[in-house]
């Protein structure tokens, strides 16, 4: 049965994002056996669910799937964990992104990408219907620097109280030395 990594990046991010690299990294030169997946994800939630979708439905079929997700992409795998049974690690996980997102309505620039969009309402309702609740937390391992400057870390130790919790001091919202979990998370996701 071969064995899939999925990677979803965060809001404003890419493929190329630093995690994403290094994951696809690690897992190149110890796990060569592991496709890494890492959907590039349109800038306005339901689109980037489809996206997700889309890639989930492309793998093999009978695949070990094992997602991990940053910030709103953490948000995103807890809802592939909940939908297709997977495991899932989350580092510094988006909570209530509807939330956290309405300071930034309005017009937007891709960093990576350079792509223009507006952020509207709308997105933080799509938000609100993406949400799922937690049903098996024991399949899901939150990676958390108490420094990060997005997001209130004790949101998301307080969403996730019931599953594995990883909590550093300091660090920040890129979650400084990700690299040090790669060999755990691998584990950890059962690939």
């Amino acid at each position: 049965m071969p064995s899939v990594l999925l990677y979803l990046h965060g809001f404003q991010s890419s493929p190329a994002s630093l995690k994403a690299t290094q994951m696809a990294e690690w897992v190149g030169a110890h796990r060569p056996d592991i496709q890494v997946v890492i959907p590039a994800q349109p800038n306005t939630p339901a689109a980037a669910w489809a996206a997700i979708e889309q890639a989930i439905a492309a793998l093999p079929v009978g695949c070990r799937l094992g997602v991990v997700g940053s910030s709103l992409g953490g948000f995103m795998a807890t809802r592939v964990a909940e939908r297709y049974g997977c495991r899932a690690v989350l580092v510094n996980p988006a909570v209530r992104p509807h939330e956290l997102l309405h300071d930034y309505l309005g017009p937007q620039q891709n960093p990576y990408s350079g792509e223009h969009f507006e952020l509207t309402e709308a997105h933080m309702q799509e938000l609100v219907e993406l949400a799922v609740p937690i049903s098996a937390p024991e399949r899901l391992w939150v990676l958390q620097q108490q420094a990060d400057e997005v997001l209130d870390y004790r949101k998301a130790l307080a969403e996730y109280r019931f599953a594995r919790l990883t909590i550093e001091c300091e660090g920040n919202h890129a979650f400084v030395g990700f690299e040090r979990y790669c060999a755990q998370i691998v584990h950890f996701l059962g690939l």
